[in-house]
């Protein structure tokens, strides 16, 4: 499957419009209903974090970009947006040993993300966030 790409405003409303674009390519793929709801949690947490805080007080757009391998073992998802830079890989793990009390606020949905895919990458490029999630069907 060559990429396939959607391009829309980041906002929290559009999530539902996000999700069905995914979920019509994975079902495509005849990936998994595991897989799929791993993915659907990762695409939704990163979606939100580029809605609430790449252009924030503004609005922009970002792309969703979708593709698989030939045969196909793996499905690779990148976002693009425009925003301030922001890496989320940079940011350490929670310390989930911690009681729910003492961890520090956020940073625990991008490391869910990190543990349920096989690989996330982040580059900023030409002024563009570029993040990819990768997992094996």
């Amino acid at each position: 499957m060559g990429p396939d790409e959607l391009e829309i405003e980041a906002l929290t409303n559009n999530l539902p419009k996000v999700l069905e674009f995914i979920d019509t390519k994975l079902e495509e793929l005849e990936c998994s209903m595991k897989a799929q709801m791993q993915i659907d949690i990762a695409v939704e947490e990163i979606f939100v974090n580029i809605a609430n805080y790449a252009y924030a007080p503004e609005v922009g757009m970002a792309t969703i970009r979708i593709e698989a391998d030939e045969s196909p073992t793996a499905v690779k998802i990148t976002f693009i947006d425009k925003g301030v830079p922001y890496d989320p890989l940079k940011k350490d793990d929670p310390d989930v040993t911690l009681s729910v009390e003492e961890r520090q606020i956020g940073g625990l949905g991008i490391f869910m993300v990190k543990k349920s895919m096989d690989d996330m990458l982040y580059e900023y490029k030409d002024g563009q966030n570029i993040l990819t999630i990768v997992k094996q069907l």
